[in-house]
């Protein structure tokens, strides 16, 4: 099995020195699909920043492979209008490793635009892009970063159900081709369920995390309190995920 490129042992995030999840436990390998899970509020955008170093870690530890490229889709991605940026250069924004990268072709970005199906749209403002072709963009972004590992924070937010299908069947083909890792945040479950190979719920409010493969995450009891029971079959059917609370964290059965 591969190395990890990402080790979470006991980890807490949070502000300010105060975490706002309990610590955790978990790591993302090459090719695995995350589908991190929680209600508005729990905490699933300041995980991701702490991944991505944008946050200190409250406590525990995380710990990342040398030289490990991450490409990021912020949620509700935008770009000021008085600075209408091409959608040729928010692609080699993700070439770029300075504030400011010297002018002149890149292959990468031109062949991440060709990949994408949107070399055509190279020349106009980003702005003026549909929804639809704006992630495309972004996506286009992301591969031509050359990046291992994707954070996605709602790639889809502002899609329709058939373009939310489209763009998670999208970026699960491009996590095959590439072998690269991927944690998309979504509020729309049935996607991210059907093609994920792990998830991650996240609840602070009954300060409880679950990790494990997809059924297992779907099939938990906190999971059901808090989405129902139309995502999954009754808990029992399934082994349960790692379940970390305050005080203490233990597993499922083997």
């Amino acid at each position: 099995m591969s190395a990890p490129l990402l080790r979470c042992e006991g980890l807490q995030v949070g502000y300010g020195g105060r975490a706002i999840l309990p610590p955790f436990s978990l790591e993302v390998t090459a090719g695995q699909f995350w589908a991190v899970i929680g209600r508005n509020g729990a905490g699933k955008s300041t995980f991701f920043k702490t991944l991505l170093g944008l946050l200190p870690p409250v406590g525990g530890r995380l710990e990342r492979a040398p030289g490990l490229k991450v490409a990021y889709i912020a949620q509700r991605m935008a770009f000021d209008d008085l600075y209408p940026v091409t959608a040729r250069e928010v692609v080699a924004m993700g070439r770029a490793r300075r504030l400011w990268s010297a002018p002149g072709a890149d292959p990468k970005v031109e062949q991440a635009l060709a990949r994408l199906e949107v070399a055509a749209l190279a020349d106009r403002t980003f702005r003026s892009l549909s929804e639809g072709q704006k992630q495309r963009v972004l996506l286009a972004r992301m591969v031509a970063s050359e990046a291992a590992l994707a954070v996605l924070d709602e790639p889809t937010a502002a899609m329709d159900a058939i373009a939310e299908r489209a763009a998670m069947a999208l970026i699960d083909q491009l996590r095959r081709e590439l072998h690269m890792a991927v944690l998309v945040v979504s509020h729309h479950l049935d996607e991210p369920r059907r093609r994920a190979d792990r998830a991650l719920f996240l609840d602070p409010d009954c300060e409880r995390i679950v990790e494990g493969t997809t059924d297992q995450v779907f099939a938990d009891p906190h999971f059901h309190h808090r989405y129902g029971d139309e995502f999954g079959p009754a808990a029992e059917d399934h082994d349960h995920g790692h379940d970390h609370t305050h005080g203490h964290a233990h597993a499922g059965r083997p």
